[in-house]
């Protein structure tokens, strides 16, 4: 479950040459891990094939238009939570608090409740703790999917993918009074603090994954090798 977490993390990050390149490594290591059930791995296949298809500039201008120019699409976890409230700020110091209580160290300028930084951070726990971990926002996830989905994004697939690995049963009057309550349209309000960064952690004496992408590669080759050396 570490790697898969750790590639959807990566694919719901800002696009990168790097991302780029290893799109289908990506591909290959969501396979080999077998976490996700087969729809999930279809699902997730319009966003990487992109990735892997379109310009690097077209696909940037597109993340960027998609969630940075949205709050209703907003990555940021208490957009949906807490919104303006005063609860916000605390609920921020809580989560970094909980990542550092883990072990794990941000090593960027991103907010914690940026969703592939969470994600990430899952990856780290113990299986049955990260899904644990990944339920407690599932109805965001859910309301997330059902707006890209409408807007036909592929990254609906992957927010559809965290829902699956949290084994969320959804209540849908919390969905439909999440969605009714979404943050309204703002095309005006492009904050600094929004902007990408790398996002990778430290993690002491727990193997955290630093270096992610490449020890995502080095471990999703060495999985499908074994698969197919298994099959033969």
């Amino acid at each position: 479950m570490r790697l898969t977490l750790r590639a959807l993390a990566l694919l719901l990050g800002y696009p990168s040459a790097e991302l780029q390149a290893h799109a289908g490594e990506i591909r290959d290591t969501l396979a080999a891990e077998g976490v996700l059930p087969r729809a999930s791995l279809r699902s997730l296949e319009p966003l990487i094939a992109a990735l892997e298809r379109d310009d690097l500039l077209d696909l940037q201008a597109a993340y960027s238009e998609l969630f940075d120019r949205s709050r209703a699409l907003s990555l940021h976890l208490f957009e949906h939570v807490h919104g303006e409230s005063r609860e916000r700020g605390q609920a921020m110091i809580d989560l970094a608090g909980q990542y550092m209580n883990a072990g794990c160290l941000l090593d960027s300028g991103e907010l914690p409740d940026f969703i592939p930084v969470f994600v990430e951070y899952a990856s780290c726990l113990p299986p049955n703790e990260a899904r644990e971990t990944l339920a407690e926002p599932g109805h965001v996830f859910a309301a997330l999917e059902e707006r890209l989905r409408e807007r036909g994004s592929g990254y609906a697939g992957v927010l559809a993918a965290l829902v699956v690995l949290g084994g969320v049963r959804l209540d849908r009057e919390a969905l439909a009074e999440l969605q009714e309550n979404a943050p309204s349209e703002d095309p005006a309000r492009i904050d600094a603090e929004w902007e990408e960064a790398p996002v990778t952690f430290t993690q002491h004496d727990m193997g955290g994954p630093t270096g992610m992408t490449a020890k995502l590669r080095a471990a999703g080759k060495a999985m499908v090798a074994a698969r197919r050396s298994g099959g033969a």
